[in-house]
């Protein structure tokens, strides 16, 4: 059971090292309204004159029993305690500290041990969801305890269940600069009778992450010369590449028995998101290979959104990150 701190009134000059309770508000009329000092503040010797300058001969301090702490420093020390990289740290706000994107990256956020740490009594942690793409400035989580002082020893237990996890609770990781080579599949676009729409949208997509596309290339609606396409980018070492077209059920879409056709290994044919659900996943050894479905061309969030940013913190996506997909992820009816 947490003790309530003990708050009794002392002459001001008496204060020195002793803890406020609450917030001092200075009014100086016509010029400023607002707070001089905030709970939570050490008195010091150079603080008499302006808590005296506001009329406050006595005061009000906070006596914490021996082994608690305040809810600033206890905001602070669960903030350190789960955060990695790419974060930086707000000051404490009426106890609450803030972890916000110190970069542009992914944010993931450690699901398990959110709910761990929840469980702890007097404990708030609370993070937005993790795979989202984040930049500079962008909150990722916020912490603080429910009451005014805490036992230092359930901090210590809090710290210590964080050591438990492999990876920080909340991070972002930052993008690699990956050679993407994207084959556009069709024989109405191979033609020329139609202008393709899919290229400019994949260089959108992945230059917005910092990666390169280094090349399109186009086939037929050819199973050998989709082959052929894909072939010629794992020669030349791309890091990733994407496949557009030819990913429904139609007799004459060939590119799914293409991707699986130079030797791929795949992941999941089919994801259970709208939009997006005819997206491939496959890997030629280290190498991921994708089936991006129609959609991509015209959506401004599919699955590919989904597995994009992932596979550029690299990433390897596995079959039940494509199944998991059903829940919350029907995005237009």
């Amino acid at each position: 059971m947490v003790e309530k701190p003990q708050m009794r009134e002392v002459p001001v000059r008496e204060a020195i090292g002793m803890m406020l309770p609450h917030d001092m508000t200075q009014i100086l009329p016509g010029e400023f309204k607002g707070r001089l000092f905030k709970k939570g503040h050490v008195v010091t010797e150079a603080d008499i004159e302006p808590l005296l300058s506001i009329g406050k001969e006595h005061i009000y301090v906070l006596e914490m029993p021996e082994g608690y702490i305040h809810e600033e420093e206890a905001g602070i020390r669960i903030a350190k305690a789960v955060s990695g990289q790419g974060l930086t740290l707000t000051p404490p706000y009426e106890g609450k500290v803030s972890m916000k994107a110190a970069r542009t990256g992914l944010a993931k956020i450690n699901e398990e041990a959110v709910h761990a740490l929840n469980k702890l009594e007097g404990i708030a942690f609370s993070t937005i969801y993790g795979d989202q793409v984040v930049h500079p400035g962008h909150t990722l989580a916020a912490t603080r305890i429910i009451p005014l002082i805490m036992e230092e020893s359930r901090i210590i237990e809090l710290e210590q269940l964080t050591k438990q996890f492999d990876e920080p609770i909340v991070q972002v990781k930052t993008f690699q600069d990956k050679r993407v080579g994207l084959v556009t599949t069709g024989g109405e676009v191979f033609s020329g009778r139609i202008a393709d729409k899919f290229g400019p949208v994949i260089r959108n997509k992945v230059e917005a992450l910092g990666s390169t596309l280094v090349d399109q290339r186009f086939a037929p609606d050819d199973k050998e010369a989709i082959e052929q396409q894909i072939h010629s980018f794992l020669d030349e070492g791309v890091d990733l590449i994407l496949v557009t077209g030819g990913m429904s059920v139609d007799p004459d879409d060939r590119t799914p028995g293409a991707i699986a056709g130079v030797g791929a290994e795949v992941v999941r044919y089919g994801t259970p998101m709208l939009p997006g659900s005819m997206l491939m996943v496959a890997y030629k050894g280290e190498v991921p290979i994708l089936g991006l479905p129609g959609a991509v061309m015209h959506e401004t969030f599919t699955s590919f959104d989904v597995f994009l940013p992932r596979i550029l913190v690299g990433e390897r996506i596995v079959a039940s990150d494509m199944t998991r997909l059903g829940y919350g992820g029907l995005r237009k009816c």
